[in-house]
């Protein structure tokens, strides 16, 4: 197994294992499961209407065999043990649901080993919340630097002193061949689970991740995320060529006259049927359109805003930056900031895949 995770394109799904204790959440141990399925394959299905080629294979894996209940009282069922569970590319440990300082001696010995052995293998360990502690304890954290959650730090100085812990900060990447990954408390697997998927498959995949399950870096609502499905088409042959037109040419004046020519339709029955076929008039079509492209250039460039809405095709800047905030409730600077963001940190995992 080689030490890095390399982009997935054209290969087998990247085999996830995700441990499952009774101390863990389902919420989280599921989450995780649904995020890493969802990678690849669901943006292809809202923007395409099939599904695209899945780039994680995940798998709940526990010590014990057989149904148990969860710290929360939902009942997890175990795809494999760690017997039968040998060579995963990536271990996922979910939080350790226990009172601070609870003592953890002998409790967990069967995971850790696993652990220690995964690693040793070459396997990158991803821990969210408290789920640090089992890092903690196998030792592979010391002299590393860490995070976890706020709760959990006094314990983790106390008790391993070795460990460089950075509380404040919600993702850390550290370790030989940077294949120890922690996130912080709350919501903050999130992130973890999107920095694997930018590092198994690419920023790409990871931004349409975060797209499709309404996931923002920090705390934003869902508006930034509703993205139209460009390149869906729809059964009206017609509307269907129209559509895959003006996918190339949003940016070109009167591009909904052009649309009405290219259908050879009288314009009154153009967009009765464009409207039946796609659910938009035609015109707010190529809004959304080119709304959506100034979104992917806020977040991968510098551009001033005024270069970005002429490039989209708008002459008057202050008529897109006004559009955009209609529709996407945060002006383009806004957006940049906040997305932009979490771009840059996704292009960090991808740099750390090459």
């Amino acid at each position: 197994m080689t030490s890095n995770i390399t982009a997935a394109g054209g290969r087998e799904p990247v085999e996830v294992a995700i441990l499952a204790m009774p101390e863990a959440t389902a919420s989280v141990t599921y989450g995780m499961y649904d995020l890493f399925k969802s990678a690849g394959r669901d943006w292809e299905i809202v923007t395409k209407g099939r599904p695209g080629p899945e780039v994680m294979r995940p798998q709940v894996v526990a010590a014990q065999r057989g149904p148990f209940a969860a710290a929360n009282g939902v009942r997890i069922a175990p795809d494999a043990t760690l017997d039968h569970c040998t060579d995963p590319r990536i271990v996922c440990v979910p939080e350790v649901a226990m009172p601070p300082g609870t003592p953890i001696d002998g409790r967990f010995d069967a995971e850790i080993e696993w652990l220690r052995r995964c690693h040793a293998h070459g396997a990158t360990i991803a821990t969210a919340c408290s789920g640090a502690l089992l890092l903690a304890e196998s030792g592979l954290l010391d002299g590393n630097e860490a995070t976890t959650h706020w709760a959990y730090c006094d314990t983790i100085r106390a008790r391993y002193p070795k460990v460089k812990l950075h509380p404040q900060r919600a993702l850390v990447v550290s370790g030989d061949g940077q294949r120890l990954v922690m996130a912080g408390g709350g919501t903050s697997w999130l992130d973890l689970g999107l920095y694997l998927i930018a590092r198994v498959a690419g920023v790409e995949v990871a931004m349409q991740t975060a797209r499709v399950n309404l996931i923002d870096w920090h705390d934003i609502g869902q508006q930034p995320f509703a993205a139209l499905a460009r390149s869906r088409q729809v059964d009206d042959a017609v509307i269907a060529r129209c559509q895959s037109w003006i996918a190339e040419h949003y940016h070109e004046p009167a591009p909904v006259a052009a649309m009405v020519r290219l259908s050879g339709l009288a314009e009154r029955s153009f967009k009765r049927r464009f409207a039946l076929a796609t659910g938009m008039a035609p015109l707010e079509y190529v809004h959304t359109l080119r709304l959506e492209e100034g979104k992917q250039m806020l977040e991968a460039t510098d551009s001033p805003v005024e270069a970005i809405a002429h490039e989209v095709g708008y002459e008057d800047a202050g008529f897109f930056s006004r559009l955009f905030r209609r529709h996407v409730q945060l002006t383009p600077a806004q957006y940049r900031r906040r997305f932009g963001s979490m771009r840059r940190a996704l292009q960090g995992a991808g740099a750390v895949a090459r």
